[in-house]
């Protein structure tokens, strides 16, 4: 943070998809640079062509590193020295070498302290795939690159539904193996913890849902529910959260039961992101949480089929930077309600008196 104002590191992403697009809408608004100060990862070339190509009008300046960022600027740090080809809703190697060397830089300058907070434009998955880059997706890159030992939980979230996944980028026929008792609960944890400290509730109601249709109809359809969620959610109760379940997918979204939960634990991808992404298409952000770095994203891919036409909608990704900047201001406040806590006061066991006990041990 610099003068109040919280630095934005934002990742191109592909550069044959709506990346920039949304990007240059975005900060063409001047009530975003009073808000923070951003610093693309990127090359000035392409944002150039972009901005072009779209008729847009807004500016930046050329920076060689994030330490140099001017306030009140929209900043970008050139990370790609040789010439790229942009071919519109094509993906292509060159996209995924420019989409994963702003990460690397990215990632970086993060370890140097240099921003403090992450926001990533879309990328395409198997382009992006090579040296440096043999992961599913953003999720598991960074956990990897900051992560610091830590586990990355996803969640997609709006003004009214977190959901987050217990399995992410797995394909189904491997899901069911991947759902185990010990699984459950570390994300349970890792969400619990992150209600707390990240969105700031103080005594989070978690749902979890089954990974069987009917939520397994007692056996009839799978003992998943059976034999790993319920237990699982039962050892989660003993460490004092709030955790219920599992429910059946259909019902629980169907019935609108999500509105009296401050999250909820899917088991697989699509079962988690279809209905979340039915409700809130254009205001959705991607999160990961659990690490010691706040990354965010539009929830929306690359757009392939309408970029370059100047259709993109920046709203997620407008979501997605107001909500990096809400975690971090969070994470402060809660770090400093909790830097100092008072000592524990209570009366002594078998005392009948009225006083406090203050000079006890600390346990």
């Amino acid at each position: 943070m610099r003068n109040g104002k919280i630095l934005v590191g934002i990742t191109h992403g592909d550069i044959n998809g709506v990346g920039y697009e949304i990007i240059l809408k975005l900060f063409s608004e001047p009530m975003m640079l009073e808000l923070c100060t951003p610093i693309i990862y990127g090359s000035p070339k392409v944002a150039t062509y972009h901005r072009k190509a779209m008729e847009l009008t807004t500016n930046f300046v050329t920076i060689q590193k994030a330490d140099e960022a001017v306030e009140g600027r929209l900043n970008l740090v050139d990370c790609l020295t040789d010439e790229v080809k942009i071919d519109f809703g094509q993906p292509s190697a060159e996209s995924g070498k420019a989409a994963l060397a702003a990460l690397e830089r990215a990632m970086a300058d993060y370890r140097e302290g240099l921003f403090d907070v992450l926001v990533t434009a879309p990328i395409n998955k198997a382009t992006i795939q090579g040296d440096g880059f043999h992961f599913p997706g953003h999720t598991e890159y960074i956990q990897e690159r900051a992560g610091e030992g830590r586990e990355a939980l996803m969640i997609l979230m709006n003004d009214v539904l977190r959901v987050a996944l217990v399995t992410t980028h797995l394909p189904i026929r491997d899901v069911a193996q991947a759902i185990t008792k010990e699984a459950v609960m570390q994300k349970i944890r890792i969400f619990h913890e992150a209600l707390r400290k990240d969105f700031n509730v103080s005594n989070p109601r978690i749902a979890v849902l089954a990974l069987n249709p009917h939520a397994g109809d007692d056996g009839l359809l799978g003992t998943e529910e059976r034999d790993i969620i319920r237990p699982a959610l039962q050892d989660m109760e003993k460490e004092g959260v709030f955790c219920f379940g599992p429910y059946a997918a259909d019902g629980f979204f169907g019935n609108r039961t999500y509105e009296h939960f401050d999250g909820v634990l899917a088991m697989y991808h699509d079962q988690g992101l279809a209905p979340f992404k039915a409700l809130s298409m254009t205001d959705g952000v991607n999160y990961t949480a659990g690490l010691p770095i706040v990354r965010t994203s539009p929830d929306h891919g690359t757009a392939y089929d309408i970029a370059g036409q100047g259709k993109a909608d920046e709203a997620s990704f407008r979501q997605a930077v107001y909500a990096a900047l809400d975690v971090y201001r969070n994470r402060v406040r809660y770090e400093e309600a909790y830097a100092h806590p008072l000592r524990k006061q209570y009366h002594e066991r078998r005392d009948d008196s009225d006083k406090l006990k203050l000079n006890a041990p600390e346990e």
